[in-house]
């Protein structure tokens, strides 16, 4: 996926790095619908990554096509930073939540800060590059990328 942000950058997006609880899930449970969306992306590589606080995501993604990245809770910002870091920055659209997440959403390609029925955390809000109401308004950014160039160009 490219996206030339006018007067901005360009990113060759390729993967997309969801934070887990919070963000695509609530009590350690996905929601469907989002299971059923980020399955569908074929042109992007999906992750999750997660202290997995609930012990849940391998039974949650189990048959999916979304990749699992368990990082430690002692030093969740730095294994997230570090992994997207791994991946390329600006290959990656970032989401997440929480203030382990800042540190992703800020260095990432593109940081979406999801406020959704969990809320978020001023760090991370401050972090990123956009801030959406729910996973699946910040879902509509993949499927209508134009909207990500309306939010990011001066």
């Amino acid at each position: 996926m490219q996206i030339e942000i006018p007067k901005g950058e360009s990113f060759e997006i390729k993967y997309l790095v969801f934070d887990y609880n919070g963000t695509v899930a609530n009590n350690g449970i996905i929601y469907p619908k989002v299971l059923e969306k980020l399955n569908s992306y074929n042109d992007l590589e999906v992750f999750v990554i997660t202290a997995d606080t609930y012990g849940t995501v391998s039974e949650e993604l189990k048959g999916s096509n979304i990749k699992v990245k368990i990082i430690s809770r002692e030093n969740g910002s730095i294994d997230k930073l570090n992994f997207v870091k791994e991946l390329g920055l600006k290959n990656v659209i970032a989401f997440g939540n929480g203030s382990n997440d800042r540190l992703m959403l800020e260095e990432a390609g593109i940081g979406i800060c999801v406020v959704g029925e969990e809320g978020a955390s001023i760090k991370a809000l401050m972090a990123s590059d956009l801030v959406v109401n729910s996973i699946d308004n910040a879902l509509d950014y993949i499927d209508q990328p134009k909207k990500i160039v309306a939010g990011l160009r001066e």
